[in-house]
């Protein structure tokens, strides 16, 4: 397994970069009508498949939360949806 953890990708078209890294660092100091290459249409599906939901939290709370989080070695996060999991099945 590697240990380098750059992601690598085939040679981009348009900036000739090789890794995730340099590709999204040639975007951010060009734009498309700088290269003055023509570009073709690109399709692709998306599969969205984990939801996110905010809820406000009294702040007192969240720091206990976190608190009992790390002492357990969870994100608060996660702590909070397994609560809610117990509380619901009960």
């Amino acid at each position: 397994m590697r240990k380098n953890k750059r992601r690598e990708a085939t040679t981009s078209t348009v900036s000739k970069r090789r890794t995730y890294e340099e590709i999204g660092a040639f975007w951010d100091a060009h734009d498309l009508a700088d290269t003055g290459r023509s570009t073709r249409p690109a399709s692709f599906d998306v599969d969205i498949k984990r939801s996110r939901f905010l809820v406000a939290v009294d702040p007192v709370i969240l720091r206990e939360v976190r608190q009992r989080a790390a002492t357990r070695g969870l994100s608060p996060e996660s702590l909070v949806n397994l609560w809610l999991k117990e509380k619901l099945a009960g």
